[in-house]
């Protein structure tokens, strides 16, 4: 088992920035690939971007590609989003996800492990 605890979401502009913090519990953190999905408002929840186990290699959604940056800290079982250069198309409930496997699932009903949600809006 896997406890997921998301934090960090609120309120910006369009162009700001905010940080998201995904504390884990549970199984031990190194042998889990982490990630984080995103669902809008009358849409699907979708992948977002995701870290191997060492944080050695990193894959993100083309649409957030080059604008968020993934990373994970081991030694603290957390995992983080940084999102620069917000759009109000980014605007959603952020998830992460944990996964025991070697990869990430891009499709949200493979994952093994969810936190509860936390709120990003992003207005115009």
């Amino acid at each position: 088992q896997v406890q997921l605890v998301e934090s960090g979401g609120g309120l910006v502009q369009a162009g700001g920035s905010l940080r998201l913090s995904c504390a884990a519990s549970g199984r031990t953190f190194s042998f889990v690939v982490m990630g984080w999905f995103r669902q809008a408002p009358g849409k699907e929840r979708e992948f977002v971007a995701a870290i191997s186990r060492s944080g050695g290699t990193t894959y993100y959604a083309d649409s957030v590609k080059g604008r968020f940056t993934i990373s994970r800290d081991n030694a603290k079982n957390t995992v983080n989003l940084q999102m620069n250069s917000l759009k109000p198309e980014d605007t959603a409930v952020y998830y992460c996800a944990a996964e025991p496997g070697l990869f990430m699932p891009t499709a949200p009903n493979s994952v093994d492990y969810w936190g509860q949600g936390t709120q990003v809006t992003v207005s115009s």
